[in-house]
């Protein structure tokens, strides 16, 4: 077996087969500001799945996103039962809305990808593979250089994370109203 099987295979239970290095890794990553750019991918068998290269122009962000239901906005008009409700069940997921906030950071590369790498009672953290877009290196690499063309692909819903909310990693029998999108299907009607 390769290496990154057994990376993998650390990474399925990283509580039990890690134990303290875990737990101290958890108290570091705490301490760490919420969007911290990093110089290795923790996970390596994960960030080469995903897209990961390393390579001047593609740098890797830990981003920390608070566990729990979301407070909605303040509304106004009137007094209704729909507006008494403090907390928010949003469609996103953790992972979607961390990679929005490592692009908001970094506002002039693309979100490439993005993977799990832990997660406590308070916080979930994910790493946030990002590209330059105007890097030399970048725009002559042929199987980046298509990143370039894309902008705020991950606000568009246009990532991994993204097409998984979206309703479009599947195909045919019962996902019949997911394309092109959720709205387009309900206009057309």
């Amino acid at each position: 077996m390769g290496v990154y099987k057994y990376i993998g295979d650390l990474w399925r239970k990283p509580k039990e087969t890690m134990g303290e290095m875990w737990r101290h890794r958890l108290v570091e990553w705490r301490q760490d500001p919420t969007t911290f750019k990093i110089e290795y991918p923790t996970r390596l068998d994960r960030a080469h799945a995903v897209g990961y290269r390393a390579k001047p122009g593609i740098f890797i962000v830990r981003q920390r996103v608070t566990a729990g239901s979301h407070k909605r906005p303040h509304t106004e008009g009137g007094r209704r039962s729909k507006n008494q409700t403090r907390s928010m069940s949003l469609r996103k997921n953790y992972q979607l809305i961390a990679e929005e906030r490592a692009n908001k950071k970094f506002i002039n590369c693309e979100v490439l990808n993005s993977y799990f790498v832990g997660h406590d009672s308070k916080h979930y953290w994910y790493e946030v593979i990002l590209v330059d877009r105007a890097h030399p290196q970048v725009l002559a690499d042929p199987r980046l250089n298509w990143i370039a063309n894309q902008r705020g692909r991950v606000y568009r819903g246009l990532t991994s994370a993204g097409r998984k909310v979206r309703g479009l990693r599947h195909k045919g029998k019962g996902v019949e109203k997911a394309r092109p999108s959720r709205r387009a299907h309900s206009r057309r009607q």
